[in-house]
């Protein structure tokens, strides 16, 4: 059988290490943590499970990390995880099975990604990730910040998910990685458009909405980027807009993702809310099913499910209400409530109707 190692860069993960590697510690054949310069408990955690703990002097650059600790693995296939990170039992038993049909031919293996939850704990923001990979390939990391994986050859697309367990809601934006961002800028460094990609999202998440305007414009300017992430810079581009209350630049840049692939659901939500705000709730109406109709799975692309599940039959509800039809306001709210059975507005509108 094919063997595995789990590969894994760390650093004050005493809250989250355990979970991860109890989640994952059936599969893997070798466990290698590389510590950045941990102050808390996490190498003692870490070696209730191995004694490959290897120091590493940090240098702002996350790909150089993780290469070191690739370079460190000697099964057959590397396995990597984050520390707030874990694989749940039904996937773990779709990995060991997977493990079992591994071979040479195979080069590596993309997973779904669970990255945000709802209240019940269901995924609602979810997008793939190369995970496995054949050791001997010597594939590497690029990128000092929100670094990449570059593979090549024969990849499975498996059904395996990952999932993500940090509490975003509770996460105030951190400020290493637009340091890491700015440092390099100093340096007269140009960016790649990857970089001006995620430097943009770094500065919308720390509210400086018009620098992070200019670089998702410079971003899409060079034409040179994945299409996923063309779209998404749109996205996040109307998000800045909105927040500074420009309402038509909102639009615009909302439109703008048109020019790279067909309405994604967030796409057409956002359009029904502008609609709604007008109080013209048959064209908003008609948005929110498109919504639902232009559903395009697993394109590997960040993607936010509450925009084509519960979100526009909420919405419907309120806009058939509003056209004074009953009985299809009643049935989105009920289809709602299939999502999200104890959302306020869902059972505020049932003892409305009744």
């Amino acid at each position: 059988m094919p063997t595995i190692s789990l590969c894994m860069i760390v650093k004050n993960e005493e809250e989250v290490l355990e979970q991860c590697l109890n989640s994952v510690k059936e599969v893997c054949d070798e466990i290698i943590i590389v510590d950045t310069g941990s102050t808390d408990k996490t190498k003692e955690i870490a070696s209730t499970f191995t004694n490959r703990i290897i120091d590493y002097k940090w240098i702002d650059d996350f790909s150089a990390a993780r290469n070191y600790a690739f370079s460190n693995a000697t099964m057959d296939f590397i396995l990597w995880l984050d520390a707030d990170d874990s694989i749940q039992k039904d996937d773990l038993e779709k990995l060991k099975a997977l493990k079992n049909d591994l071979n040479s031919t195979i080069d590596a293996v993309s997973m779904i990604y669970h990255y945000g939850f709802d209240e019940k704990g269901n995924p609602n923001f979810i997008f793939r990730r190369n995970r496995l990979v054949k050791r001997s390939n010597q594939f590497r990391w690029h990128g000092p910040v929100h670094e990449y994986l570059e593979v090549r050859g024969n990849i499975i697309h498996s059904d395996i998910a990952v999932s993500h367990n940090r509490d975003m809601k509770q996460n105030i934006p951190s400020r290493r990685n637009i340091t890491i961002y700015e440092n390099r800028l100093k340096k007269g460094e140009v960016f790649a458009p990857r970089d001006l990609y995620y430097y943009a999202n770094e500065l919308k998440d720390h509210q400086k909405y018009r620098k992070g305007i200019r670089y998702y414009d410079k971003f899409l300017a060079t034409k040179n980027a994945w299409v996923e992430d063309e779209i998404m810079a749109c996205f996040s581009k109307a998000e800045c807009y909105q927040a500074l209350g420009e309402k038509d630049n909102e639009m615009n840049s909302l439109l703008q993702s048109l020019k790279y692939d067909w309405p994604r659901p967030e796409f057409c939500c956002k359009m029904g809310n502008s609609f709604m705000e007008k109080r013209e709730f048959e064209t908003a109406a008609k948005w929110y099913h498109a919504a639902l109709e232009n559903k395009k799975t697993d394109t590997g692309g960040f993607q936010n499910l509450d925009y084509s599940t519960w979100y526009p039959h909420l919405q419907l509800c309120i806009c058939y209400w509003e056209l004074g039809d009953l009985e299809k306001s009643c049935e989105h709210n009920e289809k709602a409530g299939e999502y999200r059975p104890d959302d306020p507005s869902v059972l505020s509108n049932r003892t409305l109707f009744k």
